[in-house]
């Protein structure tokens, strides 16, 4: 078996230094995230989406940005998942956007609301097919019996929508309103470099942080 307390990586690719960050954290993730398209990284739009339940116990899962902007980062998802569950009961989130490649990590912490019933009706219908039939055909994270039940729905829902599902009602988005942001880059020797931005009376404070 693999001794992973020997496990080492040295990270030296680049650094962060606060005279070349933004002084605007949404912009400085725009411009790290087309960094990571343009390197052609796998998925470099997965995020780690963390929530917390009733019983204050956290959970996490990966989940696809779907929109960036200067109001916040948006997904979209089945809103009687145990993600939207426990959002309805605490609307707060943490994401992590993780670019081993170029040796990165973006953390976002901030409130969490539900975005307009027309922006998840125009996503929903940039979908393909099979993905929107897939919404109605999968109670997420419910139990169910086999991987079969999932098929006898899609076959259903396919039948009855054809070519044209509409939104399920439990299916839209979600904005995550940062709060707080941390730019994360490796560095030589464990010294990484670490910009966290939080708000302070309506302007972005930028403070680095010891690694």
């Amino acid at each position: 078996m693999t001794d992973l307390a020997a496990l080492r990586k040295s990270y030296e690719l680049a650094e962060l230094d606060e005279s070349a960050s933004l002084a605007d954290p949404a912009l400085q993730f725009a411009g790290w995230l087309e960094q990571a398209i343009a390197a052609q990284l796998p998925e470099p739009n997965a995020m780690t989406l963390a929530t917390v339940g009733a019983d204050g116990r956290p959970s996490t899962r990966i989940v696809l940005v779907k929109g960036s902007d200067e109001r916040g980062l948006v997904w979209y998802t089945n809103y009687e998942s145990r993600k939207g569950r426990e959002l309805a009961l605490h609307p707060n989130a943490a994401l992590q956007f993780h670019w081993v490649e170029l040796e990165r990590v973006v953390r976002i912490e901030g409130s969490v609301e539900k975005v307009s019933a027309e922006e998840s009706d125009a996503y929903f219908a940039s979908r393909p097919l099979d993905s929107r039939i897939g919404a109605w055909a999968s109670p997420q994270s419910q139990v169910i019996a086999s991987r079969g039940t999932l098929v006898v729905n899609a076959a259903r829902y396919g039948a009855q929508f054809m070519l044209r599902p509409p939104r399920p009602p439990h299916w839209g988005g979600y904005r995550l309103l940062p709060e707080v942001w941390e730019f994360w880059q490796g560095r030589k020797s464990r010294l990484h470099d670490r910009l966290r931005y939080r708000r302070e009376q309506g302007h972005w404070l930028r403070e680095r942080l010891a690694p």
